[in-house]
């Protein structure tokens, strides 16, 4: 297989090109196209096995019609996800997600969908324009750097709980060089617990005497499955299975609380408007059994949707995304009411960062989710034509002016996507 996660971009965008060409001569089969799509794939400029490259090539693979990139607070794989969208001849959005301060709004001391802290949550920023791409830059930078010190500090923490067993990491030599930091990637607290994991399979090796070690000495909690996958030492994705049994029961023994790495909403809300692209707000809803294994069963908006819609109206959101595999019937068709009363865009995505999880959301399929295909398309047609003119943009002033009903508007702009 021609190497897609190789460290440099042109490489992996020769080899894609390569790959291409086989399948154009019929030396590789073409997948046949699902009709499927995913708007939130994160990639390694943020945290992921996939390169920008090689994450359209999982996508063309599992049969996505269109495939969008979404990373924490970093923007610098999407030039290089849309390159590779073209050589594969997929359509393509891109975005940013980020973690954004709502401690002046009602929903201060509420924990809102960010399982580690009060006050924060995820927020995304879709089919952000392709001339926009480095005043996101700009705008993430200084956060990034602000977040780099945390990560430094949380390392110092993990190390201090460690220090027993002889183990210990190094923020420069042992977590960076996991990240894209170099090209303008982010560092997440999945950084460091890859590098931890690493460190913990050095020292146990993978089986029985990890096994042990997380249960016993760690006092960590985890799924039978889970200790299965651990239990065997030919498991490919064995450090990835590892890092979400630490996120999932770890976390709050070293975690530090995010303070000005996270922008106030209102300067979010601002970005969002002065760049043309679609703020979503990222719904979670109450965690049963995590699609990504790294989530407890543990509660967060539900209890307060129709609260939460009210300030999200009042700061200026456009949307709200949402993952159908995630949350029960019960629970999206409520958040389907609130997004219909407060006509909100809906848009979907599967959040792609581990080995293990599928690029396809089969809830897709049903009738019932129908609109957020639709919705995908009209975001490409978006993304196409603030590219060209902010004015027309999606939520632009002129273009609501001029297609008022959010319904009409999805198909215009579907029609645009599906002529370029």
């Amino acid at each position: 297989m021609h190497d897609l996660n190789h460290p440099n971009r042109e490489t992996r965008l020769a080899n894609l090109k390569k790959l291409k060409t086989a399948i154009d001569q019929g030396e590789i089969q073409a997948p046949q196209a699902t009709g499927f799509v995913n708007n939130h794939i994160h990639t390694t400029y943020s945290f992921s096995p996939y390169s920008p490259t090689k994450a359209i090539w999982m996508a063309y693979q599992s049969g996505l019609t269109t495939a969008g990139i979404m990373d924490h607070d970093s923007i610098s794989g999407a030039e290089e996800f849309i390159a590779a969208g073209k050589i594969i001849n997929m359509a393509t959005t891109i975005g940013v997600e980020c973690r954004a301060d709502f401690s002046n709004t009602k929903l201060s001391g509420r924990l809102i969908n960010n399982p580690d802290q009060k006050s924060i949550a995820y927020v995304a920023l879709h089919g952000i324009p392709h001339t926009q791409i480095a005043t996101v830059k700009e705008f993430f930078a200084p956060y990034s750097a602000e977040r780099n010190k945390r990560n430094q500090a949380m390392v110092d923490n993990i190390n201090n709980l460690f220090a027993k067993y002889d183990i210990s990491l190094g923020y420069e030599e042992d977590v960076v060089p996991l990240s894209m930091a170099d090209e303008g990637g982010s560092i997440t607290e999945r950084h460091i617990l890859y590098a931890l994991s690493l460190k913990l399979m050095n020292k146990f090796g993978k089986g029985q005497a990890l096994v042990d070690f997380l249960k016993n000495r760690l006092q960590l909690d985890f799924s039978t499955k889970i200790e299965q996958y651990l239990l065997d030492a030919n498991n490919q994705f064995y450090a990835y299975d590892l890092l979400g049994v630490l996120k999932g029961d770890l976390v709050k023994d070293f975690y530090i609380p995010a303070t000005t790495e996270c922008p106030d909403i209102t300067k979010v809300v601002t970005l969002a408007k002065d760049i043309g692209c679609i703020l979503a707000y990222a719904y979670l809803g109450d965690v049963g059994e995590s699609v990504t294994g790294d989530k407890k069963a543990q509660k967060f908006e539900d209890d307060y949707l129709e609260e939460l819609f009210e300030v999200l109206a009042d700061l200026g959101f456009m949307a709200v995304t949402y993952m159908p595999s995630r949350n029960t019937m019960e629970q999206l068709t409520r958040l389907k009411i609130l997004c219909k009363q407060y006509n909100f865009f809906e848009i979907s995505g599967e959040d792609i960062n581990s080995p293990r999880q599928s690029f396809i959301c089969e809830a897709l399929a049903k009738p019932e989710f129908a609109n957020l295909s639709e919705s995908t398309w009209a975001l490409i047609g978006h993304e196409i034509a603030a590219t060209k003119d902010l004015d027309d943009a999606f939520f632009s002033p002129s273009t609501i002016a001029k297609y008022p009903d959010l319904n009409e508007r999805i198909k215009v702009y579907m029609q645009i996507a599906k002529g370029n």
